[in-house]
């Protein structure tokens, strides 16, 4: 049966198969974001005197030395695991799916897990949801290379295990759902929905056992009074949109800042300026989500707004540049808060009573930092909704999260925070309209099974009872090992026109036929993979093996007309 499951799963068509693997994948997504999630509370349990927003109750000292100490720990923690191990977050993420077939090793996972817990709890100025997503998309890849699955199945649970990981994290299912194809994989195909949606809902039932169904603010039903306060939300998209910019422009600098100094050095000075910020403002520290309720309520004067907002921005840039395990969404919702309620509370102070309250503002803020950081529109919005719970937001949140991501866009050349990070690794996102269509195929689902194998030399008899069968191909084995295709039509043909008795001895290299160069492609593998294979061997012909390539046994044969075909098909 499973042999038979991994033949289906080739097909990019197999949706209940692949419902049935994302719920699965959504269970052991969600499983260990319940898990990560219990790791950090219980770490801030044993020295945070109210639970994760405790902070500031902590003395001027110990805001300094925490995530100092806490930096130099997890610096170290990096600095004994092998460079390979090392990396983690979502640019990891999307690396492994550009460059290695979505192949996440469980090392780095394990790291991402023990040292984001320890970055998050020790103060530092990072967010959960990076980490989510690669714990997630290792949980989904490390499923199906336990179930030995095809690559572009695998592929799929990645996906499923970045939007569980999304969905249980923060109470946000459809949001990670859109997140997980818009931002990571950077691309909507139909057959994928399925799957995604049901472990995403999966894993957010799961999750919501434990932590309940509440959204992460608790704020009244804002809403904009009329259509004359859009100015205002036109003045906080561009305000959004410069500080966007100026973000992820900090962020690059400091990323590729001191890059030959040790990690437990950078990750150790990350951690001084986090704390160094936390000394006068501890409202910086930790993922801040108090402090975005208060301003959502408008509680928060100007100056401490803009302060949070100045000493956020570098304490994130430096900790995330620096190399600190932990994620850039969050911070980046706190970030557009201040500004927006900032602006809020500026324009409502110059003309009281013409506007709302400054939280509207404030929310704006938040969906339009996320959209313009991420060049993720519908992924903030979503996330914007779901995590307000109030759809009276969306009229004004379309016009801020687009203003201010055109903005972002022009300034920082078009591109994702992720992929100019990705950038800065020396390392390149393939966009590629081809590939994206190929990889969703195994080669099984395409390969023909109409053929026959016989060694090179055979004689005339045991040709005539081969070709009693019509195959398409006929493979030609040299010391027991596939070697030449040879079509079936060449060898019949042969047959007819020539004579001889039937033990005469013929070599099937001899004979006038259209042969090709057979080279080995592992089942497992995408059509993508395969006519990759095709082109560094310069082969035009492949037989489809069980082994990668060391194998004897022959489940079909793929030629590179199969692969045009397919990709003609799809168009």
């Amino acid at each position: 049966m499973l042999e038979k499951l991994r033949l289906r799963l080739a097909d990019p068509d197999a949706i209940l198969p692949m419902a049935i693997l994302g719920i699965l994948v959504g269970l052991v997504a969600g499983a260990i974001i319940i898990a990560f999630r219990m790791a950090i509370e219980q770490l801030q349990a044993m020295y945070l005197p109210s639970g994760s927003e405790g902070y500031a109750a902590m003395d001027v000292h110990h805001r300094l030395l925490l995530p100092t100490l806490g930096g130099l720990l997890i610096g170290l923690l990096f600095h004994f695991t092998p460079v390979a191990g090392r990396a983690v977050g979502v640019v990891h993420v999307i690396e492994r799916l550009t460059y290695f077939h979505g192949y996440l090793p469980l090392r780095n996972a394990l790291l991402q897990f023990v040292g984001a817990a320890l970055s998050i709890a020790s103060g530092h100025s990072v967010g959960r949801e990076g980490p989510s997503v690669h714990l997630g998309a290792a949980g989904g890849s490390l499923t199906g290379r336990w179930l030995h699955l095809p690559n572009n199945s695998i592929r799929t649970l990645i996906v499923c295990g970045i939007a569980a990981a999304i969905g249980a994290s923060f109470n946000t299912p459809l949001a990670g759902v859109i997140f997980a194809m818009e931002v990571v994989m950077m691309e909507y195909t139909i057959g994928s929905f399925t799957p995604v949606i049901l472990a995403s809902f999966s894993a957010t039932v799961l999750s919501r056992e434990f932590y309940g169904t509440a959204p992460a603010f608790t704020v009244p039903a804002l809403q904009i009074g009329t259509l004359h306060e859009l100015p205002v939300v036109l003045i906080t998209a561009v305000a959004v949109g410069l500080v966007a910019a100026g973000f992820i422009a900090l962020l690059h600098y400091f990323s590729t800042m001191l890059s030959d100094v040790p990690c437990w050095a950078r990750m150790g000075f990350g951690g001084m300026v986090t704390g160094l910020c936390a000394v006068s403002i501890p409202q910086i520290m930790g993922v801040s989500y108090g402090v975005v309720n208060d301003t959502l309520l408008g509680q928060l004067p100007l100056w401490l707004m803009l302060a949070i907002l100045a000493l956020k921005l570098l304490a994130t840039a430096v900790g995330l540049g620096m190399g600190l395990p932990g994620g850039l969404i969050g911070p980046s919702l706190v970030l557009g808060a201040m500004v927006g309620g900032s602006v809020g509370l500026t324009v409502s102070t110059l003309f009281p009573g013409e506007i709302s309250s400054h939280g509207l503002y404030a929310m704006l803020g938040m969906g339009a930092m996320m959209g313009a950081t991420l060049q993720a529109p519908l992924a903030a919005l979503m996330a914007l909704l779901e995590l307000t719970d109030n759809p009276n937001i969306l009229l004004p949140a379309m016009l801020t999260v687009i203003v201010s991501g055109l903005i972002s866009k022009e300034l920082v050349g078009g591109k994702s925070v992720y992929l100019i990070l990705l950038e800065a690794r020396g390392l390149t996102y393939r966009h590629n309209p081809l590939a994206q269509s190929l990889h969703h195929i195994g080669v099984t689902s395409v390969m023909s099974r109409d053929f026959a194998a016989c060694d090179r030399t055979a004689s005339r008899e045991q040709l005539h009872r081969i070709m009693k069968q019509s195959p398409q191909w006929v493979v030609i084995k040299e010391d027991g090992r596939p070697h030449t295709l040879l079509p079936g039509a060449d060898l019949a043909l042969f047959l007819e026109e020539s004579e001889g008795d039937g033990e005469e001895q013929i070599d099937l290299d001899e004979i006038p036929a259209a042969r090709q160069k057979l080279v080995p492609v592992a089942r497992h593998v995408t059509l993508w993979e395969a006519l990759d294979i095709l082109d560094k061997e310069k082969s035009n012909a492949s037989y489809i093996t069980r082994e990668d390539g060391t194998g004897v046994g022959i489940y079909g044969i793929l030629t590179r007309k199969d692969i045009e075909a397919t990709y003609r098909y799809q168009e």
